[in-house]
C-alpha cells in the first residue's frame, strides 16, 4: 500500500494536470468560436458556388468543362491528408491517416501496387505518419494553419490544379474532418479533381438556363478554378475547426477523469491517514497495558 506522502504527492501532481488540461480546454473553446464563425460565413457561399458548379458539369459536355472536368482512367492517385500540427485532440488525426491509409491499401489498392499513389500531406501529424511509412510522399505544407486565410491558402489549390492539367495524377482526393459541432467531426473523403460529375451526391437544377456573357469559354475557364479554390479553402476551414472541437472536447474529459481520480485519491488518502491513526493508537494502548502489567 503506498505511503500518505506518495498519495500526497500524487494527488499534487493530478491536480497541476487539471489545471493545465482545463487552461487549455477554454483557450480551445476560444479559438473555436473564431473558427466556426469563419467556417460558417463560407458554407453558404461555397454550397451556392457549387451548386453552379454542378449545373454547369450537368449542363455541359466533359469537352466545354475544360481541363478539370475531364475524366481519365484512373492510374496516377494523390491523397491529400489534412490533419493538424498539434496533439491532445483525441482521434482527430488518428481518423483522418486511418482514412487515408484505406484509400490507399483498398480504394486504390491496384495504383498502389503499381506505385502510383502519392501524399501530400497538410499538418505535421500526417508528414510526420506518411514520411516514415514508406509512402510516397511529395511534399508538405505544414504551415498553412499558422495563419489560415484564402491567400495563404489558394496557392496550393492551384498546385493541386496544376498538378491535374499537366496529367501528373487522373485523381485527387482530399481526406479532412467535417466539422458538424464542437463535439461532432466527420471523416470525408472529399474527390477535388476531376469536378464530380455525380448527379446523385448533389441537388442539380436540371431546368437552370445559364446565359453565358461575354462566352461560354471564357466563363467556364474562370469561373470554375475560382470554385475549385473556394471549395479547398472550405475543406481547410472545416478541419481547422474540427481540431479546436476536438481539443475542446478532449481536454475536457481530461478534467473530468482527473476530477474523478482526485476524489478517488483523497478517499483513499483518507483511508491510510484513519489506518495509521488506528495503528498508532493501538500502540500507545498496547504500550500503556504494558507499562501496566510490569
Amino acid at each position: 500500500m503506498p505511503s500518505l506522502k506518495d498519495v500526497r504527492t500524487r494527488i499534487d501532481s493530478v491536480n497541476s494536470t487539471k489545471q493545465i488540461t482545463s487552461a487549455m480546454k477554454m483557450v480551445a473553446a476560444s479559438k473555436l468560436r473564431k473558427s466556426q464563425n469563419a467556417i460558417n460565413n463560407m458554407r453558404p457561399y461555397a454550397a451556392k458556388l457549387n451548386e453552379i458548379l454542378q449545373n454547369l458539369t450537368a449542363s455541359l459536355d466533359q469537352e466545354s468543362m475544360g481541363i478539370y472536368g475531364q475524366e481519365r482512367e484512373v492510374k496516377h492517385v494523390l491523397i491529400v491528408p489534412i490533419t493538424s500540427n498539434r496533439g491532445l485532440c483525441g482521434a482527430f488525426n488518428s481518423n483522418i491517416i486511418k482514412a487515408a491509409q484505406q484509400l490507399i491499401n483498398v480504394d486504390f489498392a491496384d495504383q498502389n501496387a503499381a506505385g502510383n499513389v502519392h501524399v501530400l500531406t497538410v499538418g505535421k501529424k500526417a508528414t510526420d505518419h506518411f514520411s516514415k511509412k514508406g509512402h510516397k510522399h511529395i511534399g508538405q505544407h505544414d504551415d498553412l494553419f499558422n495563419a489560415l486565410n484564402f491567400a495563404n491558402v489558394f496557392p496550393l489549390a492551384e498546385e493541386l490544379m496544376q498538378r491535374y492539367a499537366n496529367k501528373e495524377y487522373d485523381r485527387i482526393v482530399l481526406v479532412y474532418n467535417h466539422f458538424k459541432n464542437a463535439a461532432t467531426q466527420v471523416v470525408t473523403s472529399e474527390q477535388f479533381l476531376p469536378v464530380s460529375s455525380n448527379k446523385e451526391e448533389f441537388t442539380v437544377d436540371l431546368n437552370a438556363d445559364y446565359l453565358f456573357e461575354p462566352g461560354k469559354q471564357e466563363i467556364v475557364e474562370e469561373l470554375v478554378p475560382t470554385i475549385l479554390k473556394v471549395q479547398f479553402y472550405k475543406a481547410m476551414l472545416d478541419s481547422f475547426a474540427a481540431e479546436h472541437g476536438a481539443r475542446m472536447l478532449a481536454m475536457s474529459q481530461a478534467t473530468d477523469n482527473a476530477t474523478e481520480l482526485i476524489k478517488a485519491l483523497k478517499l483513499q488518502y483518507n483511508k491510510a491517514r484513519q489506518a495509521a491513526i488506528t495503528n498508532e493508537i493501538l500502540e500507545i494502548v498496547g504500550g500503556a497495558e504494558a507499562l501496566k502489567n510490569g
